[in-house]
């Protein structure tokens, strides 16, 4: 049962606010067989907040917004569509979701995910827009080797490093 949230209205706690809704959002994601990684790098420079991989190799990424003034100033968003199959927003319980629902924000194409702490729900499924299969093989395979550097890190801190 997602809760609302007790500290997601300041900007002392958003980056709080935005751990507990990647948190719940990854175990959603986990549940429906899409295990996520955060903070990932993509081309061209932008960083996307989750991004989870299916078993049929579909890319799923996840932007978290916890305030309205980052979402209503983030014009960098589309560019993260050339990167996955599936775009979803992910916002707190009892975030404003109005501006989601309006054109800017291709509500057709992007899906809605309200999450707490420790769960989350899917509101509006995305819109599934096949990527070109040289740009899968390229982000899978970054995800893949991201993942896999995170793994080693947690056996070696210094291995990465050394490589």
């Amino acid at each position: 049962m997602l809760t609302p949230p007790d500290t997601c209205h300041s900007e002392a706690t958003a980056a709080l606010c935005a751990a507990d809704v990647a948190r719940g959002v990854t175990r959603m994601l986990l549940r429906h067989d899409l295990p996520a990684i955060s903070e990932v790098p993509l081309d061209g420079g932008r960083r996307a907040d989750l991004m989870a991989i299916d078993p049929r190799g579909q890319l799923v990424i996840v932007e978290i917004k916890v305030s309205r003034a980052d979402l209503l100033g983030d014009g960098k968003w589309q560019d993260y569509l050339a990167h996955c199959d599936r775009f979803y927003w992910a916002v707190p319980v009892g975030f404003d979701v109005s501006p989601i629902a309006g054109a800017a924000f291709l509500p057709e194409r992007t899906g809605l995910i309200v999450a707490d702490r420790y769960d989350a729900a899917i509101v509006r499924e995305a819109r599934t827009d096949p990527l070109p299969a040289p740009t899968r093989k390229r982000c899978t395979l970054a995800f893949a080797r991201r993942a896999a550097r995170r793994l080693i890190t947690t056996h070696d801190p210094d291995a990465v490093q050394a490589s």
